[in-house]
């Protein structure tokens, strides 16, 4: 594979659509560097809104590749892995983390990478660290095994808007007056806001003194979670919160209980419950001697991020970095199709704009009552849920979470597919397609198709199970799009 001539100021980021490597790519080109970004979908990434500026390369690839790695890293002055496979089913999350940072690090030394950039977590060293803290030590080590020097930034809770630990504050904050919690509440944490972690990850390249060292990184504040939970309370403006700490909760019970009230998956929320035990403050000042910066408070970074959600603003989200499903081969087996097809007298960028706007706090145009039922369901067996609502209610790209959806296509303004990630015993797609009216004039046609392939007889069951509310559902949806194109503003 091809890579374009590096220069001494090209560096290399994995995790390019996640929640931070999201933000800092073009953070970095502000800065004048050349970005070469690797992600498993050139696809997902070049919907980025920065994936076409002038010093951008992408990688489309698998960071376990080494072979791959090795000649992406060629002429890079540095790397950033932001890679953590927290989210994957079951405990082996840690040996997967160790494993991809053994082999990043020798496909760094091998291509002649001079230092390595790693976020990581705040914890006490030694004993005691939970399994989820315990691997990001692990994988600071691993990173190092090939020789290459490691710049290590620690970091506790991230408050930024669309942040996992944000969000999990915010959904309990705003729907639980009076909290049952472990004993981990009187824990004291240092939070950060996103941007001084950015700024943090950029001036390191600046600060040679940097290369090597584990820095600790943290906002001015140290304060307990149920502190963190009534200041944002405060922020939200809503009344005090009454905090009751118990001792009879384990963190599987926290992470089941977070599970159902946020957006986090349980496998999320587990590892991070489990890290909420461990005390999380900066032991030392160094990272704010050697890149001289002044951090916001706890309340100032939750106001902007708060901001940025009213704003519809949001950078990045904790769900971007969602694996792609792809669009669902079709051949063999039993596929169910419902289409249905409306015209409108609504210009095809109007309609584009009521099909975009789906989900999240919008909803779905008809019968959200079902939708929300059909979310309970999903949650209470495991799946996502409609807590994940939308990235920004006035903008989707391609690998966006969208509810219990996620866009695995899209081409403005003409189609749109959703692919299922709620618990089914199938695989599910929702597409749209909008086009002009074949009879000339300025209205257009919108064709809506669900899509099923069945697992067994259980999921044969399951569509004809929800068959009959599809003609509640699907033609409420049809009428309320064209209703809410008809009544935009008028759009060529």
């Amino acid at each position: 594979m091809p890579y374009m001539q590096a220069s001494s100021t090209t560096v290399f980021v994995t995790g390019a659509t996640g929640y931070i490597g999201g933000r800092l790519v073009p953070r970095l080109l502000e800065r004048g560097y050349r970005v070469r970004c690797l992600a498993r979908s050139a696809t997902k990434l070049r919907a980025r809104p920065w994936s076409a500026e002038e010093g951008i390369e992408l990688v489309e690839g698998d960071v376990g590749d080494e072979a791959m790695l090795e000649e992406a890293l060629s002429g890079c002055a540095a790397a950033y892995y932001l890679v953590h496979s927290m989210d994957a089913a079951g405990p082996e999350y840690r040996a997967r983390d160790m494993a991809l940072a053994e082999g990043f690090g020798r496909a760094a030394s091998s291509a002649g990478v001079p230092r390595i950039i790693y976020l990581g977590g705040l914890g006490e060293t030694g004993e005691g660290l939970s399994k989820h803290l315990a691997s990001r030590r692990e994988v600071e080590s691993a990173l190092g095994s090939g020789g290459v020097p490691v710049t290590v930034l620690r970091a506790a809770m991230i408050i930024g808007s669309g942040s996992a630990s944000f969000e999990i504050l915010r959904y309990l904050v705003e729907r639980l007056p009076i909290m049952i919690t472990p004993r981990w509440v009187h824990t004291e944490s240092q939070p950060i806001a996103v941007r001084d972690v950015l700024h943090y990850l950029v001036s390191a390249l600046d600060a040679p003194a940097t290369t090597g060292k584990t820095l600790d990184i943290g906002g001015p504040d140290v304060e307990s979670y149920a502190e963190i939970m009534r200041e944002m309370a405060s922020a939200m403006q809503l009344s005090r919160r009454l905090v009751i700490p118990v001792p009879v909760l384990t963190p599987r019970l926290s992470s089941l209980w977070i599970h159902l009230i946020t957006p986090l998956d349980a496998s999320i929320a587990r590892p991070l419950a489990e890290g909420l035990k461990n005390r999380v403050v900066c032991r030392n000042e160094e990272a704010a001697r050697l890149m001289p910066h002044t951090c916001l408070t706890i309340r100032q970074a939750m106001d902007a991020a708060l901001a940025e959600r009213r704003a519809g603003t949001v950078e990045t989200a904790w769900s971007d970095a969602g694996i792609m499903p792809g669009d669902p081969s079709w051949a063999g087996g039993t596929v169910f199709v419902d289409r249905r097809e409306v015209t409108t007298s609504a210009s095809p960028a109007a309609v584009w704009a009521s099909v975009s706007s789906l989900g999240g706090e919008r909803g779905y145009y008809a019968v959200d009552w079902l939708w929300r039922v059909r979310g309970i369901i999903d949650r209470l067996t495991g799946g996502p849920g409609l807590r994940r609502g939308r990235r920004s209610a006035g903008d989707l790209r391609l690998g966006d979470a969208l509810d219990f959806w996620r866009v695995t296509d899209i081409d403005p303004p003409r189609c749109l597919v959703l692919s299922a990630e709620m618990k089914l015993p199938g695989i599910a797609t929702l597409s749209f397609e909008v086009v002009p009216s074949s009879d000339g004039s300025a209205g257009s046609q919108l064709a809506m198709t669900a899509r099923f392939r069945p697992r067994g007889l259980l999921g044969i069951a399951y569509w004809y199970s929800v068959l009959p509310l599809h003609g509640i559902v699907f033609r409420g949806m049809l009428r309320g799009l064209v209703k809410t194109a008809a009544d935009l503003p008028h759009r060529s």
